[in-house]
């Protein structure tokens, strides 16, 4: 006698319908690609071990891929030895450290993002104009660790909010700001508002510090939030860029809007009687992660797949020289 229970939502013989709006530009930018080639051609210019100070960027399955062909990652220089070859991750460094890898004899190659090593030549300039500068950004983060690191201590005044903005009290006459690589574009537009109003003599940079990629991947979530009924981020928790797309979905009117590392963190439980599901990916979450949750949801559902275009990046960065030969 057959069942007179109702089939389960994710019955393989019953996938219930379900939209799957795929944001783009996704995943990975010109600077994570650059600095992944640099770790992979110098393993295989050198050979192994390469050392790699801090993650290379910050996704897990990328480090640990890098690490089956011969990378090994450190926190510090000192976990080195002498005379080793080590590259430094794509959020950029201190200057005390490529002169403790030279002090020490290290064959180093510098992964730090073009845009993030622009980001520090604004530091030096406004330096030497004598200007006090602030730099909006997220404290401890290795890209702001890295930036406040080109000057003397004090030279650079950190700020993370509008309460810090409303609050800081630099001294000295010349002020001028610079901004974290990947941060939300619409909440540093609203620090910044508050220290041109404060500071109406403040300087800038000539082109706004949040990189394109940061930018893109914004547009693009709110270019679908409006259509989801939840929107999904592929990326690591210590991911800035990530965790900014997530805060753009909900303030942008996402119901729910979670991050995952990979499709083994979806709770499939939740998306029962979810018609519309966006998909967008960190600027350091390779595509095969995004490939793997479309997977998921196929399994699942009968899912037809749009995907959301708002530009096309064409940018690339040049590999050093000595990678490039």
């Amino acid at each position: 006698m057959a069942s007179s229970s109702s089939p389960s939502p994710y019955d393989a013989r019953v996938k219930p319908p379900l939209t799957l709006l795929l944001a783009a530009p996704r995943g990975f930018c010109a600077g994570v690609d650059r600095a992944i080639r640099i770790v992979e051609l110098a393993l295989e210019k050198y050979g192994h071990p390469i050392y790699v100070r801090h993650e290379i960027v910050h996704n897990r399955f990328v480090v640990e891929r890098l690490e089956s062909l011969g990378a090994v990652f450190i926190d510090e220089l000192e976990q080195a030895p002498e005379g080793a070859h080590v590259v430094f991750s794509a959020h950029g460094v201190p200057k005390s450290v490529p002169a403790e890898a030279q002090r020490r004899q290290m064959h180093y190659l510098d992964a730090t993002c073009p845009l993030v090593s622009k980001v520090h030549a604004e530091a030096e300039r406004h330096f030497k104009d004598g200007a006090t500068i602030l730099l909006i950004g997220h404290a401890g983060h290795p890209e702001v660790v890295g930036t406040m690191g080109q000057l003397p201590e004090g030279a650079i005044l950190l700020i993370e909010d509008v309460e810090d903005a409303e609050t800081i009290q630099p001294t000295g006459g010349l002020l001028a700001y610079i901004t974290q690589t990947t941060l939300s574009v619409d909440d540093t537009a609203e620090i910044i508002a508050v220290l041109k109003r404060r500071f109406p003599q403040l300087g800038g940079p000539a082109k706004e510090d949040i990189c394109y990629a940061t930018t893109n991947r914004q547009e693009a979530v709110k270019a679908i939030v409006s259509d989801v009924d939840t929107l999904l981020v592929i990326g690591a928790a210590n991911s800035s860029n990530s965790m900014r797309l997530v805060e753009v979905a909900k303030k942008f009117g996402a119901t729910t809007s979670a991050l995952i590392r990979s499709v083994a963190d979806i709770d499939w439980s939740t998306l029962e009687g979810v018609k519309t599901v966006g998909l967008s990916a960190g600027a350091s979450a390779p595509e095969f992660l995004v490939n793997e949750v479309i997977e998921g949801f196929r399994e699942r559902f009968d899912v037809i797949l749009r995907e959301i275009t708002v530009t096309t990046e064409k940018v690339a960065f040049k590999l050093p020289r000595v990678l490039a030969e």
